[in-house]
This record gives structure tokens, C-alpha cells and sequence, in this order.
């Protein structure tokens, strides 16, 4: 099996000699994640996917519900509709520009230092979810770069990891449900208003190019814009009661143009109407603005200093009947408090 352990980077082979140090390590990363009905999925995407999209991007492919037990079909199907170079991963594999790469059976994967690590699966056949893992590292490492799109499967997974994709100022989009074999993975990104753009797999292509175009191959907005932000927080504060005004305007301007990007709109004189006209956008924005990215024992050492200091002396004195009540403001959809319950539960078991 594979592992982490190897120093190495591979480096597939390339046919653009010229490409620069830049251009090899600033590009978009697309993870594509998708488990049953995915290969038809696969198939439509990649037969309108131009050979050269002219974007620079890099697909990176991660099917579930693989047999391990069987070599993978889905990099020779893949190769019938595309002239780009396409890989199944091998460990420390680097990613490189309008190449496509393909998860291995029976593998974890990660993006870091731009390339890809395989893992042995973190949980058992039917209960892992790759997807989520591998598009939470994308985002950790491409941050507004990373795009997730998420294909007809069973289940969830995806979900969790496309919120980390919004969170960073990723791009996200689903399949549509008429148009998947199987709802319920587009249906969980869906739902909560995740996606960007819902469309059938064969669209995406085209939208995906076009947004990209944009979204890194624009110059940053004129110093002007100050009286179209007031204009914009001025909007969002009376249709949803939420005031941005005193948040990092870094984060709020980034996740503006994430939003015009989105709608192909160039100037944010131009949004101000859009917003004006479009109810619906004002609460998509609100959203953007207030995705947030939790996990697991978040901040290591802040939690060993719970484990280490804190939680011991709360039990200090107590009997088996004593309760402990321990409040988690702000915990996004519960890791946080349910690490605080793990790291309480170990304490009183010692």
C-alpha cells in the first residue's frame, strides 16, 4: 500500500516545455468528486472539456465505491475524451497545469506542497469519505484556487469539504439532480446553498472556463469602490439584519468578487444593482460572508492546552453524580464542541 513517507516529488512527464516556475505552482486545482453514476458523469464533463482549456487548470478526479479489488477504469475512460495527459496517481505525484489525475482503489489522498500523498483509508469500505478529506487539503493549499465540483453519487461526502473550499474563496459547483444517476451527493451540496452553479455535468466545462478567466485574470478593483461597499453592506444589512461593515475587509472584499466573478459582473458599481434587482443574491453573499471552516480538534495546541490544564482541575473535587455544563459559542456545525466532549469523556474515564 502507499504512503506518506517518500520525499520525492513525481513529475509527470509534459509536452510544455516552456511553461515557468510561476506558472507551474499558481494555477487553479479542480477536485472532482463523485461515486455511483459518476462514470457517466465523468463522461459528459470530459467530452465537452477542450483539450486545452487555456485556463491552466488541473483536474484532480477522486471516485468512490471503487472496487479495491479491481483495477480502476475510470483513467482509461477518461483518456477516450481528452487529448490532456491523464494519471493515476502514484504517492508524491506533482500536479502540473491541463493535466488529469485519477485517485487509485482502496486509496486516501491529500494535496500539499503541490502534489498529491495517498493514505490508507482513514475508516472502513463504506463509512470513508475521501472526498471531504481530500477537498478540505485542497483548500488548505490553494485557498481562492481551489474548485470543488461535486457529481451524481450516494451520501454526503463532499459536503464538509466544499465548505472548506467556500471558506478559503474556493468555487463550488454541483450536478444538477435531474441530470444525476444518483441525488444525493449534489443533493447534500445543494441544500445548504453551497453551490455556485448547479448544472449538468456536459455545462460545466464552459462555466467553469469562463469563471476561471475571470476570477484570475483580473487586476484588483479601482480605490473607488469604498462608497459601492458601504452601498453593498447598506443592502445586505436591511434584507437579512446582519452588519459586515467592521469585519476584515480583506476577507469581505475577496468574497465580493467571488460573487461578481460568479455573475460575470465587472465592476461593483455594476454589483450594487445587481443586488438592487436580485434578492436572492443579497442572501447568497450573506452566506459567503458568513461560511465558516471548523474541524476536529481545530488548533492542536490550544487544545492540548485543554487537555493538559483545564479540563483535569474541572474534575477536581467532583463526585460520579456531579454534572459539568461546558458552553462552545461559535462551534459552525459542532466539531469543536464535540472535540471538547471527546477530551472530556477520556478525562473522567482516567
Amino acid at each position: 500500500m502507499h504512503t506518506t513517507e517518500e520525499t520525492s516529488i513525481i513529475e509527470p512527464p509534459t509536452s510544455d516545455a516552456d511553461w515557468n516556475k510561476s506558472s507551474k505552482e499558481d494555477f487553479p486545482v479542480v477536485g472532482i468528486g463523485a461515486s455511483a453514476g459518476g462514470l457517466a458523469a465523468f463522461e459528459a464533463f470530459f467530452s465537452t472539456m477542450p483539450d486545452n482549456p487555456g485556463a491552466g487548470m488541473a483536474f484532480i478526479l477522486v471516485h468512490i465505491h471503487l472496487d479495491p479489488n479491481h483495477k480502476s477504469i475510470l483513467t482509461d475512460l477518461i483518456r477516450r475524451y481528452t487529448k490532456m495527459s491523464v494519471y493515476e496517481v502514484d504517492n508524491g505525484m506533482a500536479v502540473n497545469p491541463n493535466c488529469v489525475y485519477v485517485i487509485p482503489p482502496n486509496c486516501d489522498m491529500i494535496y500539499k506542497g503541490r502534489a498529491l500523498h495517498l493514505l490508507e483509508p482513514a475508516e472502513p469500505r463504506g463509512h470513508n469519505m475521501p472526498i471531504d478529506s481530500f477537498f478540505r487539503s485542497l483548500a488548505e493549499e490553494k485557498k481562492e484556487q481551489a474548485i470543488g465540483i461535486v457529481l451524481s453519487g450516494t451520501g454526503s461526502d463532499g459536503t464538509l469539504g466544499m465548505r472548506a473550499i467556500k471558506a478559503e474563496g474556493g468555487m463550488a459547483m454541483a450536478q444538477t439532480l435531474e441530470s444525476s444517476e444518483y441525488d444525493s451527493m449534489p443533493q447534500s451540496v445543494i441544500s445548504p446553498g453551497l453551490a455556485d452553479y448547479i448544472l449538468p455535468s456536459e455545462e460545466m466545462p464552459a462555466q467553469l472556463i469562463s469563471y476561471v478567466t475571470q476570477a484570475f485574470g483580473k487586476t484588483t478593483h479601482p480605490a473607488g469602490a469604498e462608497d459601492s461597499m458601504k452601498k453593498i453592506f447598506s443592502l445586505v444589512l436591511t434584507q437579512t439584519g446582519h452588519y459586515f461593515s467592521d469585519y476584515k475587509k480583506g476577507t469581505i472584499t475577496r468574497r465580493i468578487e467571488r460573487r461578481m466573478t460568479i455573475h460575470n459582473i465587472k465592476s461593483m458599481d455594476e454589483y450594487v444593482r445587481y443586488l438592487g434587482q436580485k434578492p436572492a443574491e443579497v442572501e447568497a453573499l450573506c452566506r459567503d460572508f458568513l461560511i465558516g471552516v471548523t474541524n476536529f480538534f481545530r488548533n492542536p495546541k490550544a487544545f492540548d492546552v485543554l487537555k493538559e490544564k483545564v479540563i483535569p482541575n474541572l474534575f477536581v473535587g467532583k463526585y460520579a453524580e456531579d454534572a459539568i455544563r461546558i458552553w462552545v459559542p461559535g462551534c459552525s456545525t459542532g466539531e469543536e464542541a464535540y472535540s471538547i466532549g471527546i477530551l472530556l469523556q477520556g478525562t473522567w474515564r482516567c
